[in-house]
């Protein structure tokens, strides 16, 4: 009995640990491999050895035998794609249905948006218990959908001055790609990078500065 009362309290208390980034200075170990510029085409072609070196596979690794039936590769590879992505979208639609986060579909590619105050702590700059679960869940639809490249991008609101602006920005984004690469995702997969205040997606108004802090998670197929 008291064995069994020790791991219930152990899984009560497991239940109830808040995740922590790890010390900063760490940072680099768990990221060693990811790129910190904004994700191209030009620089997904120069990633690709690097992907595949580290264990990485791309979209044409993966086995869909009707893809090569039927009429020309390149066709059928990019419809096989599309198809993939497509079902990893409604993958995360499906689990990430919160204030807060949106999944929208941009060409081929999918893209996370997280507003901070939905993943990170509200004075603080660590990640929430929500948040961390919230990451989780990223997490596992990533590994299982890993033919991809992912761009994690953090945004500011324009009360800041730039340099502040950009230290936040990439803090964000750094501390979501640790979370990623401590939950099983190659750096390798990786572009890290942080924009500032660039690129707002609502007013810079009280309401609209909430939605402009975010991070952006941009996943593309890797060829």
């Amino acid at each position: 009995m008291k064995k069994i009362a020790a791991l219930f309290l152990c899984i009560l208390t497991c239940g109830c640990i808040t995740y922590h980034s790890p010390n900063r200075n760490t940072w680099g170990t768990y990221l060693r491999g990811a790129s910190f510029d904004a994700m191209t085409e030009t620089s997904r072609i120069a990633k690709r050895p690097v992907l595949l070196g580290a264990g990485g596979k791309t979209i044409g690794q993966i086995e869909h035998p009707r893809a090569t039936e039927y009429g020309d590769k390149t066709t059928n590879d990019t419809a096989f794609a599309m198809a993939y992505m497509a079902e990893m979208e409604y993958a995360l639609y499906d689990a990430l249905r919160k204030p807060g986060i949106s999944v929208q579909r941009a060409g081929t590619d999918v893209v996370i948006i997280l507003v901070r105050d939905a993943i990170m702590e509200l004075n603080a700059p660590d990640i929430s218990r929500d948040g961390a679960d919230t990451l989780k869940t990223i997490s596992k639809i990533l590994n299982k959908y890993d033919a991809t490249f992912i761009e994690i991008a953090g945004y500011t609101d324009a009360t800041r001055d730039t340099h502040a602006a950009m230290a936040l920005s990439g803090d964000m984004a750094s501390r979501t790609a640790v979370f990623f690469a401590q939950h099983n995702i190659i750096p390798q997969r990786m572009f890290i990078i942080g924009r500032g205040a660039a690129r707002p997606i609502a007013a810079q108004d009280d309401i609209g500065r909430l939605t402009n802090r975010r991070v952006e998670i941009r996943i593309t197929p890797a060829r």
